[in-house]
């Protein structure tokens, strides 16, 4: 009777030990909470239509390229981009994301209201965000789009702060914009920089021409070099792709030059610095949004100095000494020390 007890006892332990184990895995499994394991954040559908330029511009488009990039690589977001090479791209390229049942379909561009007001009204119930477009704004004002604002005169002034401290050390009389076309984004940078550069320097001279184009670089090089020809020290560029050209002519003629949008120092060290619009940052927070839940139409969220959404790039060796300077302009901004930057061009 002794051997048969013995299994018997080691059978006990043997089935209690497979159960502590058995219930060991489980609280593995679900984190040790005793519950399901938690769900992944739903896989969306993203899609950007770019204006025309390119995503070569190094700026504008680029940027809203990367922040859908940002989406796809860190919330798991399917995305897609379409190109615009001409106004008339616009509503098709819409329409395609639309009929492809995108979640998130965002134009990029103040030129692309009407486009974008058409196809969300047309797909009330995909949701739609547009740079550089107030929401409100729009004819319909329908109730699906999300519109991504930047007060671009505050990087402008910081950009022309920084100009006029420059001018002023260096005894440079002159310092000048080259816009693309003349619409509000492009104008609240041009004010907001003749501002900037009046209030460190009032007896600077600003200059300003617009190319009408945002593609072609030798017609932005061709307006700076004439403002460089009438005694421009800096040159401000505000025409996305165009605008590389402007730069260039700054470079070519041994001035400084002021990038755009993103940090387009890698230029050279003839880039003072660049006045700095996060599009990057808001496309992506505009997915996360659809993502979350959060998505609110019908309404606009606003990048400021404040919020980090607007600002100054890299300062070049040649401008660092005014870094300082141009930091506590910065702090006066965001505290509202320094209210109703101009954002027309006059």
């Amino acid at each position: 009777m002794r051997m048969p007890f013995r299994l018997t006892l080691f059978a006990l332990l043997a089935a209690l030990v497979l159960g502590i184990a058995a219930c060991g895995g489980d609280d593995d499994d679900d984190g040790g909470t005793g519950g399901a394991a938690p769900s992944e954040k739903k896989s969306i559908k993203a899609g950007v239509v770019t204006d025309i330029g390119g995503l070569n511009d190094r700026s504008f488009n680029f940027l809203a390229n990367k922040g859908l990039e940002d989406a796809e690589s860190k919330l798991g977001i399917q995305g897609r981009v379409l190109l615009s090479k001409s106004n008339a791209d616009y509503i098709p390229n819409l329409n395609t994301l639309a009929q492809q049942q995108y979640e998130m379909i965002v134009s990029v561009g103040f030129r692309m209201g009407d486009a974008t007001n058409t196809i969300a009204g047309k797909f009330p119930n995909a949701k739609f965000a547009i740079v550089d477009f107030s929401a409100t704004a729009l004819k319909d004002k329908p109730a699906n789009v999300e519109g991504l604002l930047f007060k671009e005169q505050e990087a402008g002034y910081l950009a022309g702060y920084l100009a006029g401290l420059w001018a002023k050390d260096n005894k440079a009389t002159t310092v000048s914009t080259v816009g693309g076309e003349k619409i509000p984004p492009v104008d609240h940078y041009i004010a907001g920089f003749q501002a900037g550069a009046k209030a460190a320097n009032p007896k600077i001279k600003t200059l300003n021409g617009y190319s009408q184009d945002f593609v072609d670089q030798a017609k932005c090089k061709e307006i700076a070099l004439n403002q460089i020809a009438q005694g421009s020290k800096v040159v401000f560029q505000v025409a996305g792709q165009c605008g590389l050209g402007a730069l260039d002519a700054a470079k070519e003629k041994g001035v400084q030059g002021i990038g755009v949008d993103a940090d387009q120092g890698y230029l050279g060290d003839h880039i003072l610095t660049s006045a700095l619009k996060k599009v990057d940052v808001a496309v992506y927070d505009a997915i996360k949004g659809v993502q979350d839940g959060k998505f609110k139409g019908g309404a606009d969220v606003i990048a400021t100095v404040k919020n980090g959404g607007v600002g100054i790039g890299k300062i070049s060796p040649e401008g660092e000494k005014y870094a300082g300077q141009v930091k506590e302009v910065q702090d006066k901004i965001a505290s509202g020390e320094i209210p109703d930057i101009p954002d027309t061009v006059k």
